[in-house]
């Protein structure tokens, strides 16, 4: 029994260390992929995070592994959010806009992921099946404490926003034009709009 203490030590500090580096790996191509696109050169996310090739491929053997595992980590930081608003917010409203604000980033910074999403490739399309289970309950879950609260109008569906969201970020890569964080700003004020209006008296 005493013995086991030191040899577990070593086995959880190189776990330990795995878990950092890839983690300095998926900030680095996640940064890469923002300036570059999905596309962007393996050797340039080595580059970024300070690697050789090699390392890289040991912890990604494919281009679509690197880039599933870069956009799962960051849909788990997008849906674990939702939550933490909700209970750090002043209301529910705050709330639901800070994290449209978050999902707008997201989309709108993803150079290149869209096309990733439309392509046969298995991985992708598990990654948007995945984006859809978990951030449409989060989205949901914002949606029904701001109908609870009477901030925004009763029945709104949690999919076609965050799907109508996504439409409204489509193009402003060639437009400079186009900015579509107003647009979705629009869209959101409706929803609290009608929730807002006054009624006529009978």
């Amino acid at each position: 029994m005493t013995g086991q203490g030191p040899a577990a030590s070593p086995r959880r500090a190189r776990r330990s260390d795995a878990q950092r580096n890839e983690q300095r790996l998926l900030e680095a191509a996640a940064a890469v992929f923002v300036a570059s696109g999905v596309d962007a050169p393996i050797r340039e996310i080595a580059a970024e995070a300070g690697v050789g090739l090699g390392t890289i491929y040991r912890h990604f053997p494919t281009r679509t592994d690197l880039v599933v595992a870069v956009y799962g980590h960051q849909v788990e930081a997008c849906a674990a959010a939702g939550p933490r608003l909700l209970a750090e917010a002043a209301s529910p409203l705050d709330a639901l806009l800070a994290w449209v604000d978050r999902f707008v980033d997201f989309l709108i910074t993803k150079h290149g992921l869209a096309d990733a999403l439309g392509s046969d490739d298995t991985g992708f399309r598990q990654l948007h099946a995945y984006f859809l289970e978990r951030l449409v309950p989060v989205c949901a879950e914002l949606l029904e404490a701001t109908e609870r609260a009477g901030q925004t109008t009763p029945g709104v569906d949690a999919y076609e926003l965050m799907r109508g969201i996504g439409n409204l970020c489509i193009g402003h890569e060639s437009d400079t034009r186009y900015d579509p964080r107003h647009m979705v700003g629009l869209l959101i004020r409706g929803l609290r709009g009608t929730a807002a209006a006054p009624t006529a008296n009978p």
